[in-house]
């Protein structure tokens, strides 16, 4: 999870950080859209009562924000297989709703998103711009390295 933080991410986590009160490293953009991983637990303080934390940084920032559960950071095993796509799977909806895909599958360092035609579309993006925004994050949460939308 080695992703590098520049200083306009670091400034959205430390906004993030004063509004919610909850401390976090994992901040990315998707689709104009500023996205903020915390843990599971603590998500639902994140977002706060009726949505004012993301209202409230929604109406400083002018920029649309959502917050995603953070996946496991435990390395797993390889009998573990099963149970690593269904984390992905999660964390993977979670950041790209509203669209939706049809199954993931991991293989080694490589992951393949099975999605209908206009979903498909979604995903890539104009100039393939959605595509490697999502394999930067897969990359830097997951080591992810290959991406295919089919």
């Amino acid at each position: 999870m080695a992703g590098t933080i520049d200083m306009q991410l670091m400034r959205y986590i430390n906004l993030f950080a004063k509004v919610t009160r909850i401390p976090t490293t994992k901040c990315f953009v998707y689709n104009n859209q500023i996205v903020f991983a915390v843990p599971k637990q603590q998500v639902s303080m994140a977002i706060g009562r009726g949505a004012v934390n993301v209202k409230k940084i929604n109406n400083i920032l002018g920029k649309k924000i959502r917050v995603v559960a953070m996946p496991p950071t435990n390395t797993p095993s390889e009998h573990d297989d099963k149970n690593l796509n269904e984390e992905i799977g999660k964390f993977v909806e979670a950041v790209i709703s509203p669209v939706e895909f049809n199954k993931i599958e991991i293989k080694e360092n490589s992951a393949v998103i099975n999605a209908g035609r206009q979903n498909k579309a979604a995903l890539i993006g104009r100039g393939r711009q959605r595509e490697k925004e999502l394999s930067e994050v897969l990359k830097n949460f997951f080591k992810i390295t290959k991406l295919r939308i089919v």
